[in-house]
């Protein structure tokens, strides 16, 4: 279904299509998930286990900074897994002990992901150092890699704790697109992603980010994905600031992987009482300044893995779609999703879910999954730009990818 906007004015929810989505459900609370817990803990403690092998007989503590290692080590392996089942912690416990929880299990979680990574470097490191140097000084280099093993995950973490939990940073970026009509030359579009709002992320850093969304005077606002990780029961109150987004046609909203595992129906339902126009594999037709812009929507790439009925495809988002010319852009959250909004034709997607890889060394490992990790890239005839997110997931840590608000100028090709 299409709907076509002549200015600010679309009504949330008329392009709207009939699908599981657009239906309230029922969310029963899961029990405490002890299984989870005893699984992580089996997971996780191995991987500690090493890290204290290689490093605490090199450091020369003594008796008594070993055992306090041992111990640290042991809590982190308790803790981790707690960081991820704030939802649970909230119903088992006192809000401020589960806040204390989580929070501990998450920064102690990306402290160990540094300090594993630094771990095994060190020990690819002194693999061939032992065939060269003399006893002695390789003695030495175990002591000092060691300390810089430990002390270089301890000032990571903080850097990253306190990149993450800063103000996101606005990334201008311009798209030059062949034939765009003269109204569109100069259209902005504000694009924010992977929020993330949930267990650390709360209202007040929502806010700040609205404001500052309101303060570019974009066009149009672009929400492409993630925005929560949370029911609406428990999160209502937190994306509160939404509804006082202001662009000149409206904000518009696909979902994430993260909606599915949080009730996308019912989200999806919240937005569009905020404001925010929810495109499922359908478009809007813009007109600015005397010409159109199509902005379409698809649900997330593994939204059938949820329900069939929902698969992203851009194919059906153009369905009804203008038979002349007319510039298309596609909100997709996985950038994966490339392919296909090419072959649809498609002149530019907006994405998100990679977080740029948040933090090193996972921004490889993005890779393996997705085409692009971070900015802008072109795919054939269509122009992807990839946001690393606005928010952050799980460890409240960003390393070499920092968090941005985008403002997208659409521009004409260069002869």
């Amino acid at each position: 279904m299409t709907s076509s906007a002549t200015d600010a004015s679309v009504i949330p929810g008329t392009t709207g299509v009939s699908s599981p989505l657009n239906r309230q459900s029922s969310v029963v609370a899961p029990k405490f998930p002890l299984r989870f817990i005893l699984t992580a803990t089996s997971l996780v403690g191995p991987l500690h286990a090493y890290i204290g092998l290689r490093l605490l007989p090199a450091l020369e503590l003594g008796g008594t900074g070993k055992a306090i290692g041992v111990i640290f080590l042991i809590l982190c392996t308790v803790l981790i897994p707690f960081g991820l089942l704030s939802r649970a912690l909230a119903r088992q416990f006192d809000e401020r002990l589960a806040n204390v929880l989580t929070w501990t299990g998450l920064i102690l979680g990306g402290f160990a992901s540094s300090l594993l990574v630094l771990t095994v470097l060190r020990d690819l490191l002194l693999l061939p150092a032992m065939a060269v140097l003399t006893s002695g000084r390789f003695h030495v280099l175990e002591y000092a890699s060691a300390w810089v093993a430990a002390v270089a995950a301890l000032l990571l973490s903080v850097f990253g704790f306190f990149n993450a939990r800063r103000h996101p940073q606005v990334v201008n970026v311009d798209i030059r697109l062949n034939d765009l009509p003269p109204g569109l030359h100069g259209f902005t579009i504000a694009q924010i992603s992977d929020i993330h709002v949930g267990p650390t992320i709360k209202r007040a850093f929502l806010q700040r980010i609205v404001n500052h969304v309101n303060s570019l005077e974009s066009d149009l606002i672009a929400i492409t994905g993630d925005l929560v990780d949370g029911s609406v029961h428990e999160l209502a109150a937190q994306v509160k600031p939404l509804a006082q987004l202001q662009a000149t046609h409206g904000t518009f909203f696909v979902t994430g992987n993260h909606e599915y595992y949080s009730g996308a129906a019912e989200w999806v339902s919240e937005l569009r009482r905020l404001g925010v126009l929810v495109l499922q594999n359908e478009h809007v037709v813009l007109q600015h300044q005397g010409d159109k812009l199509l902005l379409a929507g698809v649900t997330d790439y593994s939204a059938h893995h949820f329900d069939e009925r929902q698969r992203s495809d851009p194919i059906a988002a153009l369905i009804g779609a203008p038979k002349h010319a007319i510039t298309k852009v596609l909100l997709a959250h996985q950038p994966r999703s490339a392919d296909a909004a090419q072959a649809a034709g498609f002149h530019l997607q907006l994405s998100g879910h990679t977080h740029g890889g948040q933090f090193l060394p996972w921004n490889f490992f993005v890779r393996l999954q997705q085409p692009f990790t971070a900015g802008l890239h072109r795919l054939r005839d269509l122009w992807v730009y990839t946001s690393r997110g606005t928010g952050y997931w799980g460890p409240p840590k960003r390393i070499g990818a920092p968090a941005e608000i985008t403002l997208l100028r659409l521009l004409p090709a260069k002869p």
